[in-house]
Parts: structure tokens; C-alpha cells; sequence
């Protein structure tokens, strides 16, 4: 524990336990049954500030957190979550555990060293993005989605996200910050039909500030690492 204490600074910790303690809260005033849900949301907050340090241990949890995460959405007939996160996040995660154990930072395997992708892979990126996700608009159409094009755009988020993330760039918590928006959207709507789950919202919050915090670490993981320090 004094290690864990250590590692993380005081804000990272109070930024943790404000998000669990959240989630928590959450769970017990509008599930108390779905234990999955409280167990993914955990795992994903931990998983969150894991990334924020550059630390692989954070797609190790991102991993475990998209199996529960897509169970959850198959419950919820929100076929195009379950399909992003098993057949996209969760392959991705592992490539970029793999990309981030194979570049650490001055040989420090608990921190990625940063990268920055250019202009050219940008464009390609963005050309990948949209072909992907006119892919997944028909894939999820035929699933019978519900609220498709919500879905669809949550796809183009996704996958901005985990190529970002696999490539080392600080943007892949903008986009998953982004990608956090559209889903607390998409669970609000679900939660008009179930009160239960507005605890997903709640963990989606959680998930937004943790990602919005995570861009700024990286960033100045990047003007560190810069440095040489």
C-alpha cells in the first residue's frame, strides 16, 4: 500500500476515490442487483488512471473491463457497444499492451514512452475511422441496435481511441473522452426505460474526468520525457 501511495500523487488518489465512491453510490441507490456493472465500472475507473500514468497495467484492467462491458451492453440490447468493445477495444487493448511493454521509457516498464503520429498517418486515420464505422452502421442495423446512429457515432469514437492508444499518442484520451460523452448519452436514453442504469451514466461520468485528466498527464508525461528527465 505505501508503495501504491506513493506512485500515485495525492490528486490522482482523490480523483480515484471521488470516482469509485461515485460509482458506488450510484449502484446502491439505482441497481443493487447487476454486480457486474459495479464490478466493470471499477475496473474501468482503475484501468483509467493506470493509462494516465503511461503504466501497461492500464490495458491489462481495460482488457477485463471490455469483457464485462460488453456483457453488460448485450443485456441492454446495445449490440454496437458489445461488438466495439469485444471485437475492437478488447484486441486493441492487447496490441497496445504489447506496443506499450515493448516501449518504455528509458527502460522504465512502468511508463510508456510518448509518441507523436504525423500529418500523413493523421489523414489516414481519419480515412480508416470513416470506413470503419460506415461498416459498423450496416453490421449494427441488421443487429437490430437500438439507437443506431447514437451507437454508430460511439463506434467512430471507439476506434479513434484504441488506434491512438495503440500508437502512444496523448489524443487517445481526448478521443475517449469524446467517446464518454456520446456514451453517457446512450445510457441516458437507456436509462429512461430502466432506472438501473443510471448508474452506468454515473460511471461514464466518472470515466470523462478521469480521461479528461489523463490527456494532461500525458501531455506533460510528453513535454517531460522532452526533457530527457
Amino acid at each position: 500500500m505505501r508503495r501504491i501511495f506513493s506512485y500515485f500523487s495525492k490528486g490522482e488518489i482523490l480523483l480515484w476515490l471521488c470516482s469509485v465512491l461515485g460509482i458506488v453510490l450510484s449502484f446502491c441507490l439505482f441497481d443493487r442487483e447487476n454486480v457486474l456493472t459495479l464490478v466493470a465500472s471499477v475496473i474501468g475507473v482503475t484501468s483509467l488512471i493506470f493509462c494516465a500514468k503511461g503504466n501497461p497495467i492500464g490495458q491489462v484492467l481495460m482488457v477485463f473491463f471490455s469483457i464485462t462491458y460488453g456483457i453488460i451492453s448485450y443485456a441492454c440490447a446495445y449490440y454496437g457497444e458489445m461488438i466495439t468493445y469485444l471485437t475492437m477495444t478488447l484486441p486493441m487493448a492487447v496490441f497496445a499492451l504489447i506496443s506499450w511493454l515493448k516501449n518504455p521509457y528509458k527502460d522504465n516498464h512502468a511508463e510508456v514512452k510518448v509518441n507523436a503520429i504525423s500529418k500523413k498517418e493523421t489523414i489516414f486515420m481519419f480515412i480508416l475511422t470513416l470506413c470503419v464505422t460506415i461498416l459498423f452502421y450496416y453490421i449494427l442495423d441488421a443487429f437490430g441496435t437500438a439507437n443506431l446512429l447514437v451507437s454508430t457515432f460511439s463506434i467512430a469514437t471507439s476506434f479513434l481511441a484504441v488506434y491512438l492508444t495503440f500508437r502512444r499518442s496523448p489524443y487517445f484520451a481526448l478521443a475517449y473522452a469524446a467517446n464518454d460523452v456520446v456514451l453517457i448519452l446512450l445510457w441516458t436514453l437507456a436509462s429512461l426505460q430502466k432506472i438501473k442504469y443510471l448508474s452506468v451514466v454515473v460511471c461514464f461520468i466518472a470515466f470523462l474526468f478521469n480521461d479528461i485528466y489523463g490527456f494532461l498527464s500525458w501531455q506533460r508525461m510528453k513535454k517531460r520525457q522532452s526533457l530527457g528527465q
